[in-house]
């Protein structure tokens, strides 16, 4: 007897299973937190930041330089009481400057 692989889409894919569930999950909560702050962050800045990671609590933004990155470690406080405001708190955010693949 064969067996017959169906593609499924990536939506059920998700629904159907736990990892990936999770996954999507964590994603969703970083994109909205990111959205949460993104009228905090000066206008020049808001393309060179990217919402990263979260686990724990602990939630790390992703800067496109150095300079970004310095910024942005500045604002921490503001942007973490911010978000204590909306209802999405985290213990701690951490800034990663992106590494560029050449």
């Amino acid at each position: 007897m064969q067996r017959r692989h169906h593609a499924i889409p990536l939506q059920q894919a998700v629904q159907e299973s736990p990892s990936f569930a999770l996954l999507a999950n964590r994603l969703r909560e970083s994109s909205e937190r990111l959205q949460t702050i993104r009228s905090l962050l000066p206008a020049p800045l808001r393309a060179s930041v990217q919402a990263g990671p979260i686990e724990d609590g602990v939630w790390c933004l992703l800067a496109n330089s150095n300079a970004v990155a310095a910024k942005l470690r500045q604002m921490v406080p503001a942007l973490q009481a911010h978000l204590n405001t909306k209802g999405m708190p985290v213990s701690t955010i951490r800034i990663k400057v992106q590494s560029r693949i050449i």
